[in-house]
This record gives C-alpha cells, sequence and structure tokens, in this order.
C-alpha cells in the first residue's frame, strides 16, 4: 500500500504544469542520465577558485540576477588554472527544485583558457564576442544563455551552483547544447574544476 502511494504521488507530481516563473519541471526529466556523472567526470581533477563580486559563497543571490528583477548573469571572477587548459565551461544549476533533475540556469562553453571571468550581463546569444568564441546553451527553460533563480514561493532556500570546468582539449560542438549534451562531451577531459554556490528564496 505505501509503495502505491508513492507511485500515484510522483504521477500526480508529473501532472503539475510549470509556471514560467518557476523552476519547476513538469512531466520527464530532460536530463534522465547524465547528472549523477557530473561529479565524477573530472575524476581526480585539481581544484579551482571562482567568486563573484555580486555575492559571496553560500550567500544570498541579489535579487537583481533572478527572475524577480533585471535577471542579468551576475559578474563572476576564476583563478588557480591549471597549465595546459585549453578550454574552460560553466554550468550553473539548482538540485533543490522540486523536479526529478536539477534545474539548469547556465550552460556556456568553448571559453578561452585566458579568460579569468564573466561580465556581468553576458548576453543571451548562441555565440558571444565577449568572452570572443564562448558559445551558449540551453537552460531548462529551453532558452539560450541565463536565466536568474525562480524557486517556487515558499519552497525554502534554493541553492545555486556556478560550477567551472577547465577541459585538457578544445571541444568540438556546437551551439544550442543543454547540460547533457556538454557534460558528454566533456567526459575524460575534465584537468581542473571549481564551484561557487549562491542562495535564493520567495
Amino acid at each position: 500500500m505505501v509503495r502505491l502511494h508513492g507511485i500515484v504521488a510522483v504521477l500526480l507530481a508529473g501532472l503539475i504544469g510549470c509556471d514560467k516563473a518557476t523552476d519547476v519541471a513538469p512531466g520527464l526529466p530532460e536530463q534522465p542520465t547524465v547528472d549523477s556523472q557530473s561529479e565524477q567526470i573530472g575524476g581526480s581533477a585539481m581544484s579551482m577558485t571562482i567568486e563573484s563580486p555580486a555575492f559571496a559563497n553560500n550567500e544570498s543571490i541579489p535579487a537583481r540576477y533572478t527572475d524577480d528583477g533585471a535577471n542579468v548573469s551576475p559578474e563572476l571572477k576564476w583563478s588557480g588554472l591549471p597549465d595546459g587548459a585549453k578550454e574552460l565551461a560553466l554550468i550553473c544549476d539548482d538540485p533543490d527544485t522540486p523536479s526529478p533533475q536539477p534545474w539548469v540556469h547556465w550552460v556556456i562553453y568553448k571559453i578561452p583558457p585566458d579568460t579569468r571571468g564573466l561580465p556581468q550581463d553576458v548576453a543571451r546569444r548562441e555565440r558571444l564576442t565577449e568572452p570572443a568564441g564562448a558559445l551558449q546553451g540551453k537552460n531548462s527553460w529551453k532558452s539560450i544563455g541565463y536565466r536568474g533563480p525562480a524557486p517556487p514561493p515558499g519552497h525554502g532556500v534554493h541553492h545555486y551552483h556556478f560550477k567551472l570546468y577547465a577541459l585538457d582539449t578544445a571541444l568540438d560542438v556546437k551551439p544550442g547544447l543543454d547540460k547533457a549534451a556538454l557534460l558528454k562531451a566533456m567526459q575524460h577531459h575534465i584537468r581542473a574544476q571549481g564551484e561557487l554556490v549562491g542562495t535564493y528564496q520567495r
């Protein structure tokens, strides 16, 4: 009986619609198999430092960078890149969302290795001129570029993980990848990684 109730609850959750202003996924998961590998594909990767002038690690993200504000990407800075890094990539997602997989807020890759950060308000285009040559992919809203925190009201504190990867090869990929496709392309090529976590709640 307990098992039956659990199945019914899962089915009901899948029928709930997705409010455009909340990061809640309807129906089936967008990345059914890859997210569980995201912490493993780096293996024994070195550690890098990533930070933002807008908020400290594990501190609240200002409303300007959320769906309740201007919804622009925050400025990011990093250091500690390994020698021989060929490219950088960054994924921002929210594992606290009430959906089967973390809700993806940003996918950006093919960032030149001499780049030491990203400016505020990165343009929502597949191909970027700043940083030159960088490409952007799809978030969980199926749009290109950054979209900020939008947790369901009353759902508590959500954690937004900005994960930076240094790669030992230049990826042969097109713009518009989703998180799953980017993780697959990066597999076995991660030399170092770093993480900045911001929080937000409604």
